[in-house]
C-alpha cells in the first residue's frame, strides 16, 4: 500500500467519517477510496473550524480531521488551528509537505517550524514505515490528557512510498480516564464541606469527560450553586435551580453575586486561566481545582487543594467521599441556595426584559436572542455565537438545556469561527437543529462558506444580525469613525446567501422575527441551509458586573 492509503485506512479504523479539506492533498482521494467523505470548503480556516466543531460536539470521542495543500494551504490554516489550540480542541491536521529532498529549503513553508506554539504535537512523517506508529502517537495525544490540536506533515514522496502489508497493521487507540489521588480527593471534600458559601465553576473538561450527570448529582448532593465558563456553557442545565449561568466577557447577575459571596471556589474541568473572556475570581477565596492537566495548577491563581484526573472520574470520587462524610442524602433538603438563585434571577430578567421583548425598530439584538430561544426545541438544538457583541449579548440570556446544546468559544476570538463550528456540529449531531448567530462583520470574513453548507448538504441556520457596523470599536476608533466612518459596513446578506443557493429571509420588524425563525427552522429540518438577515440596531451594552 502507498503511504496515503495507509493513512486513510488508519483514519477509517479510528472512526473518522468526514475529511474537511482544501484544495489539493493526496489524502483526499485516498480517504474517499477508504469510505471517508471529503468536504471541500472555500477557505482553509473554515475547514479547520468544521473539524473543531465536530470534535467539540462529540466530546472528542470522534476526532475531527482535515487535510490541506502544503505551502499556502498550511499557511492559511494557521488561524483556525490557533483558535482550536486556545480552546483546547482535539483535531488532527494532515497537511502535505514538499518531498523529503526539499525539506528545509527556503522559502518552502513547513508546519514543524511554524506550528509548535499552537499544537499539542507537530512532527513530520519522514518515512512510510513510520506512519502506523506516528499515527498511533497522534491519536494517543488526541484522546489522552488535555485536548489540543495535533499536526503531522506528510511529504509528497512519503504519500507515494510503498509500505508492506504487515507493516501497515494498526490497532485503534483507546483513551485514558485517570482518577484522582484519594488523599487529594479527601482533602478537597473536607475543605468544600467546611466552606460556608462554596461555588462550583465548571469548564469544558466536564463536556469532554461527558461528566454532566456526575456534576449535576454532586451539586444536588451538596446544594452548591454551579456556574460555567464560556467554553463550558451547556455542561450544566441552565434551567436547573442551582444554575447560575455562564461567566465570560459577559454573564449573569447570579454569577457575579455568588462569586463575590463565595468563600471557596471549586473548579472542575477548567484551567482557571485569567482572560477577558473568563469571569475573574475575586480575591480572598479558597481555590480548589480538579483538572486533567497539572500545568493548569497554580498558573494564574493560588490553588489550596488540587486533584489531577479526568473530570468524570474525579466527580464520582468527590461524590462518594462527600456522601461518606455527610451521609448519602447530603444537603438535599436545604433549598435556601436555590431560592436565593431564583430571586436574583427573577430580578436580573426583570431588568433586561424591556430589551429582550422590545418592539422598537431597528430590532434589538436581544429580541432576536429571546425569540430564537422560544422558537427552538432546545432539547434538540445546538447554538453557537460569533465573536464580539453577538457573543456578549447571547451568552447571559440563551439558556441551554442539554450537554453540547451550546458551543461557547473564547480566549482567541476570530471573527467567523461560528459558521464552521456549526457545520461541524451538524455533522456530529445530524438530528439536531444547529444555529450560528453572527454579526455582519463576521459574515464578511467567511460568508462564502455558506455555499459549502449548501453544496455539501449540511443544513444549518445562520442568523446575521446586521446593524451596518463593525461594533465594539467606538472607544478605540473615535477619530477614524468621525472623519471616515471607518466602522460602517454595507451589504445585503440575504441576497448573497440566496445567490449561494440557501433559503433566506430579510427581517426588519420585531413582530416578524419569530415567524421567520420558525420558517427557517422548517427549511433546515427539511435539509436546506438557511440564513436570516435581521436588521438590528447597535446596542453595545451587555451584562458585565466584573
Amino acid at each position: 500500500m502507498q503511504g496515503k492509503a495507509v493513512i486513510a485506512s488508519i483514519l477509517k479504523a479510528e472512526g473518522v467519517e468526514y475529511l474537511p479539506c482544501y484544495p489539493d492533498n493526496p489524502l483526499i482521494a485516498a480517504a474517499a477510496a477508504a469510505g471517508i467523505r471529503p468536504i471541500l470548503t472555500r477557505t482553509e480556516r473554515v475547514m479547520v473550524n468544521i473539524a473543531d466543531g465536530y470534535s467539540r460536539t462529540s466530546s472528542g470521542r470522534r476526532i475531527g480531521v482535515c487535510a490541506m495543500q502544503y505551502g499556502p494551504g498550511t499557511e492559511n490554516a494557521f488561524g483556525g488551528v490557533a483558535q482550536a489550540y486556545s480552546d483546547g480542541t482535539p483535531i488532527l491536521l494532515l497537511p502535505g509537505a514538499p518531498a523529503r529532498a526539499r525539506l528545509g529549503v527556503p522559502p518552502n513553508f513547513q508546519a514543524i517550524y511554524n506550528y509548535r506554539g499552537v499544537t499539542k504535537w507537530v512532527e513530520v512523517i519522514n518515512a512510510a514505515d513510520r506512519i502506523p506508529q506516528m499515527m498511533r502517537r497522534a491519536f494517543t495525544l488526541l484522546r489522552c490528557g488535555k485536548p489540543g490540536p495535533v499536526l503531522l506533515e506528510v511529504p509528497a514522496d512519503v504519500m507515494a512510498e510503498e509500505l508492506a502489508g504487515e507493516s501497515a497493521q494498526y490497532t485503534p487507540v483507546t483513551g485514558a480516564r485517570p482518577m484522582g489521588d484519594p488523599r487529594d480527593v479527601r482533602e478537597a471534600v473536607k475543605a468544600l464541606l467546611s466552606a460556608r458559601t462554596p461555588v462550583v465553576m465548571a469548564g469544558q473538561g466536564v463536556l469532554y469527560a461527558e461528566a454532566w450527570d456526575e456534576l449535576k448529582e454532586f451539586a444536588e448532593l451538596l446544594q452548591v450553586p454551579v456556574l460555567t465558563t464560556l467554553n463550558g456553557k451547556s455542561a450544566f442545565p441552565e434551567n436547573h435551580p442551582l444554575a447560575l449561568g455562564a461567566g465570560g466577557h459577559s454573564g449573569t447577575r447570579m454569577v457575579d453575586h455568588f462569586l463575590r459571596k463565595a468563600d471557596l471556589v471549586l473548579g472542575v474541568g477548567t484551567s482557571f486561566t485569567r482572560s477577558s473572556f473568563v469571569v475573574p475570581i475575586p480575591p480572598g477565596k479558597t481555590m480548589v481545582q480538579a483538572t486533567i492537566d497539572e500545568q493548569d495548577i497554580n498558573k494564574d491563581y493560588s490553588i489550596a487543594h488540587a486533584v489531577i484526573g479526568d473530570a468524570r472520574a474525579v466527580l464520582r470520587q468527590l461524590h462518594q467521599e462527600a456522601a461518606h462524610q455527610i451521609g448519602p442524602d447530603g444537603r438535599r433538603g436545604d433549598l435556601s441556595v436555590s431560592r436565593e438563585i431564583g430571586a436574583i434571577k427573577e430580578e436580573f430578567l426583570r431588568e433586561w426584559m424591556p430589551r429582550l421583548t422590545s418592539d422598537e425598530t431597528p430590532i434589538s439584538p436581544y429580541r432576536v436572542i429571546w425569540d430564537l430561544m422560544h422558537a427552538l426545541d432546545r432539547t434538540r438544538a445546538i447554538v453557537t455565537h460569533d465573536a464580539g457583541n453577538p457573543r456578549d449579548q447571547i451568552v447571559p440570556f440563551y439558556e441551554t438545556l442539554i450537554p453540547h446544546g451550546y458551543i461557547g468559544w473564547g480566549k482567541s476570538t476570530q471573527l467567523g469561527t461560528g459558521l464552521g463550528l456549526a457545520m461541524g456540529a451538524r455533522l456530529a449531531a445530524p438530528d439536531h437543529v444547529v444555529v450560528n448567530v453572527m454579526g455582519d462583520a463576521a459574515f464578511g470574513m467567511v460568508g462564502m462558506d455558506f455555499e459549502t453548507a449548501v453544496r455539501s448538504g449540511i443544513p444549518i441556520l445562520t442568523i446575521v444580525m446586521n446593524n451596518g457596523l463593525m461594533g465594539g470599536y467606538e472607544k478605540s476608533l473615535p477619530v477614524s469613525r468621525a472623519r471616515h466612518r471607518l466602522d460602517a459596513l454595507t451589504g445585503d446578506y440575504a441576497r448573497v446567501a440566496e445567490g449561494l443557493g440557501g433559503y433566506t429571509e430579510r427581517v426588519e420588524k420585531p413582530v416578524d422575527v419569530r415567524p421567520a425563525l420558525r420558517r427557517a427552522i422548517e427549511q433546515v429540518q427539511a435539509g436546506r441551509p438557511s440564513l436570516l438577515e435581521v436588521i438590528t440596531r447597535e446596542e453595545p451594552v451587555y451584562p458585565r458586573y466584573w
